[in-house]
């Protein structure tokens, strides 16, 4: 089996991670592998924040909290010190399947360079904040983006869980 597969198969949703920093040179070689996602005839209609500052980082995990529901203090982040937030025009018609294919490659890269990772929902809801949408202007985020996800990225705290057994019948060849 080629190592692109077998990375496939063996990447996990990390849920604990440590507070080490990651390396500027591993993230800009994870977020190039989301800039070269497919897109929806070729459009390359999604944007890529990096999120190292801490004090950003932890105000983005209390909105996404308070959006999800949970008791005060919970980090949905799982303590990942860095986030990479995937976003994508919205008014492209295949934004929320573009901004996934990038998550994917986020992911795979990652695992691929020895980092864990896990995505994080709720994106959609923090860019649709007054918050959201003046962080986008102050970065110079022209037109209106929709939030697709955000990636937890850092070194994992602990063993990568098993995987699940596949299950059956869920392929059907003709």
């Amino acid at each position: 089996m080629s190592d692109v597969l077998e990375k496939i198969k063996t990447r996990r949703s990390i849920r604990k991670y440590k507070p080490d920093a990651v390396p500027k040179e591993l993230i800009d070689r994870i977020t190039e592998a989301g800039l070269y996602a497919a897109s929806g005839r070729g459009s390359q209609s999604t944007i890529i924040i990096q999120v190292t500052d801490k004090e950003l980082r932890d105000r983005i995990a209390r909105m996404n909290c308070e959006i999800g529901g949970w008791n005060e203090g919970f980090d949905p982040f799982y303590g990942a010190p860095v986030m990479l937030i995937v976003l994508a025009k919205k008014d492209w018609p295949t934004r929320v399947y573009d901004g996934s294919l990038v998550m994917g490659n986020l992911m795979l890269a990652a695992h691929e360079l020895g980092l864990g990772s896990c995505w994080i929902h709720r994106a959609k809801e923090e860019f649709e904040t007054e918050w959201g949408k003046e962080f986008l202007r102050s970065l110079g985020v022209e037109g209106e983006y929709e939030g697709i996800g955000h990636c937890a990225l850092g070194y994992a705290e602990g063993s990568a869980p098993d995987a699940a057994p596949r299950k059956e019948n869920r392929v059907f060849a003709l």
